[in-house]
């Protein structure tokens, strides 16, 4: 059986992680890489034709990987630190720093992918604008995504939010009396589903096509470029222990350097994505910035 074809397959199930964990033990570090011990990498979002793309440049630089699917962020982070998974990539610095915060955990970063903006959709307004007073705008749920969609609606004039806003804001936070829309929270995955019961809603980048919409479908979004945005940087993250593992940085540079795999991305993201080869210092500096300011919160 080749390499490419679990990452191909591979579906993140209380089974299949099991499995892979004991695998795992029974091999080394040495090993790493190899047909008996190959690399499990999480992601969200496996069935996005650039995953095969890269599984074949990581085959073809002779690395068994295995790919391993999840549909709920809240799954790599922890399979990572137990050792079920040797990386994922699916998050972007905020969201580990919160991550990390919460879970007592030190996983770090170890190479960058892209910037999305993130982007406000509607199916029955053409711009801001044309939202009635007293709409009901969604966004997701999920903490850090929360409370950049709620930024994004602020600078968009739908809505206040107290002290001006922060990356830990959430719906608790919006002063209805100063603003124009009501705002409710739902699963990053249903926020595009909602389009016909709603205004508008945040929509993230990883449901953007499946919704049948594009960038330039966006009536308001925020803006990569912006300093500010920086901790929105998607990145490659693993523990402590790996950080420096020149196999695992290996991986990061197939998926950076390989042309077909980074048009892919921009492809999947409806255009939106901009690709980033930040330096790891630089991710892992602001990781601590942002972890030390929520702390303090």
């Amino acid at each position: 059986m080749s390499a490419r074809t679990p990452a191909l397959l591979a579906v993140a199930t209380a089974a299949t992680l099991a499995m892979s964990a004991c695998s795992s033990a029974d091999g080394s570090a040495a090993d790493l890489g190899s047909e008996s011990h190959p690399v499990r990498l999480g992601v969200v979002g496996a069935s996005e034709p650039y995953w095969d793309v890269y599984a074949e440049a990581v085959e073809d630089a002779g690395i068994a990987l295995e790919i391993v699917d999840f549909t709920d962020y809240n799954q790599p982070n922890p399979a990572v630190s137990e050792g079920e998974l040797d990386l994922n990539q699916f998050q972007h610095i905020i969201y580990l720093a919160n991550y990390n915060v919460q879970a007592g955990d030190d996983l770090v970063p170890i190479g960058s992918t892209a910037i999305y903006p993130l982007g406000l959709y509607s199916t029955q307004y053409e711009s801001v604008e044309d939202i009635p007073d007293g709409a009901q705008v969604a966004v997701p749920n999920d903490t850090t995504n929360q409370a950049r969609g709620l930024l994004v609606l602020q600078s968009a004039g739908l809505i206040t939010l107290e002290g001006g806003g922060s990356p830990s804001s959430t719906v608790e936070d919006v002063l209805s009396e100063e603003s124009r829309v009501e705002v409710l929270a739902l699963d990053a995955a249903v926020t595009a589903t909602s389009l016909p019961d709603v205004a508008a809603a945040i929509i993230n980048n990883d449901f953007i096509t499946d919704a049948g919409l594009t960038e330039e479908d966006a009536i308001a979004q925020d803006d990569p470029s912006d300093p500010s945005a920086f901790p929105y940087i998607n990145i490659f993250a693993t523990t402590a222990e790996n950080a420096d593992n020149e196999l695992l940085a290996e991986l990061v540079e197939i998926y950076q350097t390989t042309t077909a795999v980074t048009d892919g991305v921009v492809e999947a993201s409806g255009g939106t994505a901009v690709l980033t080869q930040t330096p790891v210092e630089d991710l892992v500096a602001s990781l601590a910035e942002v972890q030390s300011d929520l702390e303090v919160e």
